[in-house]
């Protein structure tokens, strides 16, 4: 239970009223003192309408304001690119540090150095990446070599318009390393056969999870761990299942105020302690009851039987950093590109 809710009750009342498609959604209706825009990835809508709230109370309480909070999802490089085009969101909570990163070198919308504002390298929770599989896991699908093998097919966002997609691919990558101890030509072919046994690419983490579970395409659906305990407590009666692979990816789940938005919008206070509330206790156990990674350590250890102990491989032990990441693998003409050419 979180907010006095299941997450099956969170996630079928979000339905009525929350588009699967990117859209602009606002708690509460009736109006408030200020007005915020939070601009987020795909898979985060239940996350944030649920800490919306939590929020609007805490900061009525502190300041003696309403608060109304309106919400834009998508792929986060898309919703990057759409505050970069003008749309004046205050507060960005993203899912990979380079779509955070590209407000600043193609917008100059924030600093250089927008990591060393908040704790955690202004990424107040994390996860990694799951499979979920069909009931009974009919194919055994165990780790990242299954994904490679004959009959088998997945489904995950499109690593180039999704940080979900890029995540999952990294994840493969580190686990290629490792077993192939860097042989290069091994690492590829086995990327190559990954990638050919997909059977969609979709746009964004949340239209991956509607392919797999009302469409009903794909042996598995690879994604966020978070998003994919969400479906087994939303889909009982689905009898999915979920596998965490031993070796994973860190991903982490950067925020930031924009600088210049909150300027003009007069929203500064206000935006800032949005971010900065989601380190509080209060607010990591919802985030928790999410199925996030959180660092704090009294909800941490609350939480420990729902997260099964996985090794974490940062960016910067597979690919230098995410500079390095998107210039060589995701960048038009890049080994993703090459590795999926027929």
């Amino acid at each position: 239970m979180v907010g006095g809710l299941s997450v099956l009750g969170r996630l079928k009342g979000a339905a009525g009223v929350l588009a699967l498609s990117a859209g602009m959604v606002m708690t509460p209706a009736h109006a408030a003192d200020q007005e915020i825009l939070n601009s987020s990835y795909d898979i985060a809508r239940e996350l944030f309408s649920d800490y919306n709230e939590l929020f609007s109370e805490h900061w009525q309480e502190e300041s003696g304001k309403t608060i109304e909070i309106k919400q834009s999802h998508g792929g986060s490089s898309k919703q990057a690119q759409a505050i970069i085009q003008g749309l004046r969101a205050d507060v960005v909570t993203y899912n990979q540090v380079t779509d955070v990163d590209i407000l600043h070198e193609r917008g100059n919308l924030i600093p250089e150095n927008w990591r060393e504002r908040l704790p955690n390298a202004s990424s107040p929770y994390y996860s990694t990446m799951a499979f979920l599989v069909r009931k009974g896991n009919p194919k055994n699908i165990k780790n990242w070599d299954d994904l490679a093998r004959e009959g088998v097919t997945s489904v995950l966002p499109n690593p180039k318009t999704s940080g979900n997609g890029r995540y999952t691919y990294l994840a493969a990558l580190g686990y290629a390393q490792k077993t192939f101890e860097g042989d290069e030509a091994k690492i590829d072919e086995f990327l190559k056969t990954v990638l050919s046994n997909v059977a969609v690419f979709d746009t964004g983490g949340r239209g991956a999870t509607t392919t797999f579970v009302e469409r009903e395409i794909g042996d598995v659906l690879l994604t966020f761990e978070s998003e994919v305990n969400n479906i087994v407590a939303q889909y009982p009666e689905g009898g999915y299942e979920v596998v965490v692979p031993k070796v994973s990816f860190l991903a982490e789940m950067p925020v930031t105020w924009i600088d210049r938005n909150i300027e003009r919008n007069g929203t500064e206070a206000v935006s800032k302690a949005y971010l900065e509330y989601l380190y509080s206790e209060e607010a990591q156990r919802l985030i928790a009851g999410f199925f996030y990674r959180v660092h704090n350590e009294t909800v941490s250890e609350e939480f420990a039987d729902k997260f099964p102990e996985v090794e974490l491989v940062s960016i910067e032990e597979i690919a230098g950093d995410w500079e390095n990441a998107m210039k060589v693998h995701f960048a038009s003409g890049g080994k993703l590109d090459q590795l999926q050419r027929r």
